[in-house]
């Protein structure tokens, strides 16, 4: 490649990022899910567009994906929070298990007859579309209050059932006889629980690790939480285990271990996950023919139909029986199992291994994803609206750390959201642990040091400073007044900070 070549990569790059971020304002206004932008700028680039870009390397596709995905479930995992997850991860688990079998079975079984596919075809349609997108899940439950028992489920299970699905998708696009159930059962069980285990330890040792290392600059910390997780997602593939799954549970631990610089942490990541979802989706775009599309939308639309109307349903409803979840709940998670740009590149692999009839397989989950996507991502909200189903929790506070190595000690940034509970109440009536305190409040622009009858209101920014026996259990109290108001304590909410450090 010359330097001119060079330069005009890096021209042509820049715009697509360009309009890609002008998308997303456009999505935001017009409700409409971003990744089908993004797949309209790859449809424009590409064959039968506006230049005339022909791209058909599946293999390569399928590698930058799955380096998207890790990126897309690293910063979910690190928005994640275990407080939430922990009450449901049993019914997530089940929704990515047992669920996904479910899934399979039906949407398979529809394809073959409703569609005339043949069997292996079916089985891979059945297994592609079965998974959860990640990126689309978190980018659309994460702009809706809802409960988070509803928010825990869903995005747990985006976050478990890749491991599977990919595993279900190989076996079927492999040539020659599918193994048994049994066999599958065991592959799939036995990678899991290596990713699982990779992906804890991993993260457990990164948390640990970062915090008591101290970085000489707070740009390298998100650097080095990035690295951590793609480190959890290559050990784990490398031990013949779960990546996805190793990826998503290391970052989720690292998310949830009050890491210095956390908030930085997550804005570097999500930025790195925005640049993933948008080459993701434009190199999907370009990969795809759009004529070859008219005679695979009817069938994509009756596999989706089985999908949304009978598979999903039913995969909610036998999975969570035995967790007794209300029905509207039930009712929201069948149409809230949003499918993104994972089902499309998982429908590469049989193209990569030459399966007959993959490149019709590519073409109908294509379109289903994006007519499907199209119907469900803006009528969530409405549903959401229809079912009652909103959030009534207090917001959590944006809590930042900082180390002061020197001193021994930590500050704490602070910012108090619209619906804090924080709201009101005088910093005496805080009680934070001994050796912390609030030395600075800004508000509306202007800073000023708090007396102990100063009021918080929304809006404020606080800086506290902690010693390091007391960091946790003043971030514990702290949140803690943000939830229950002054009177945390009395009413169950935890946090009290008298001078433990527990």
């Amino acid at each position: 490649m010359t330097v001119h070549q060079l330069n005009e990569l890096l021209l042509i790059c820049s715009l697509v990022l360009l309009i890609a971020v002008a998308a997303v304002r456009i999505s935001s206004r017009s409700g409409l899910p971003s990744l089908l932008l993004y797949l309209g700028i790859g449809i424009a680039i590409g064959q039968d567009g506006i230049f005339d870009v022909r791209f058909d390397d599946a293999r390569l596709t399928q590698v930058i994906g799955y380096a998207a995905l890790v990126v897309i479930l690293a910063e979910g995992g690190l928005s994640t929070k275990w407080k939430e997850i922990k009450p449901v991860l049993p019914a997530a688990v089940a929704l990515s298990t047992v669920g996904i079998a479910v899934s399979v079975g039906i949407t398979a079984a529809g394809a073959h007859y409703l569609v005339g596919l043949e069997w292996r075809q079916a089985l891979i349609i059945g297994a592609v579309v079965s998974s959860t997108d990640a990126a689309a899940v978190f980018s659309v439950l994460r702009k809706v209050p809802l409960p988070s028992r509803v928010t825990g489920v869903l995005e747990a299970e985006s976050g478990f059932n890749d491991a599977p699905v990919v595993i279900l998708v190989i076996a079927f696009s492999t040539a020659g006889p599918v193994d048994d159930w049994y066999v599958l059962i065991g592959k799939i069980a036995l990678e899991l629980a290596i990713g699982a285990a990779i992906g804890l330890a991993t993260g457990w040792l990164g948390a640990f690790g970062l915090r008591h290392v101290a970085l000489p600059a707070s740009g390298l910390y998100p650097i080095a939480v990035m690295a951590i997780a793609v480190v959890a997602y290559a050990a784990g593939a490398m031990a013949h285990g779960s990546g996805f799954l190793a990826v998503y549970l290391a970052s989720m631990l690292l998310g949830n271990s009050r890491l210095p610089h956390a908030p930085a942490n997550r804005g570097f990541a999500e930025g790195l996950g925005w640049i993933a979802q948008i080459g993701m989706f434009v190199l999907l775009g370009l990969l795809v023919t759009p004529s070859e599309l008219v005679d695979d939308f009817w069938p994509a639309v009756v596999v989706g139909l089985v999908l949304t109307m009978v598979a999903r349903p039913l995969e909610v409803f036998v999975s969570l029986l035995p967790f007794r979840i209300p029905w509207p709940e039930q009712v929201l998670m069948s149409w809230a199992g949003l499918r993104g740009a994972v089902p499309i590149i998982l429908a590469t692999i049989p193209m990569v291994y030459g399966i007959e009839g993959s490149r019709r397989v590519f073409n109908i989950v294509f379109v289903l994803v994006v007519v499907y996507t199209l119907v469900q991502g803006p009528t969530l909200p409405w549903l959401a609206r229809a079912l009652h189903l909103r959030s009534t929790d207090a917001a959590d506070l944006g809590i930042e750390s900082a180390p002061l190595e020197r001193l021994r000690g930590h500050l704490l940034s602070v910012t108090i959201p619209e619906e804090s509970k924080m709201h009101g109440v005088e910093v005496a009536e805080l009680r934070l642990p001994a050796g912390s305190a609030v030395t600075l409040v800004v508000r509306e622009g202007k800073s000023f040091v708090p007396l102990p009858s100063t009021v918080l209101r929304r809006g404020d920014e606080l800086l506290v400073v902690a010693t390091d026996p007391v960091r946790d259990a003043a971030e514990r109290r702290l949140r803690a007044v943000g939830q229950g108001g002054k009177l945390a304590d009395w009413l169950g909410t935890g946090g009290n900070g008298r001078g433990r450090s527990d």
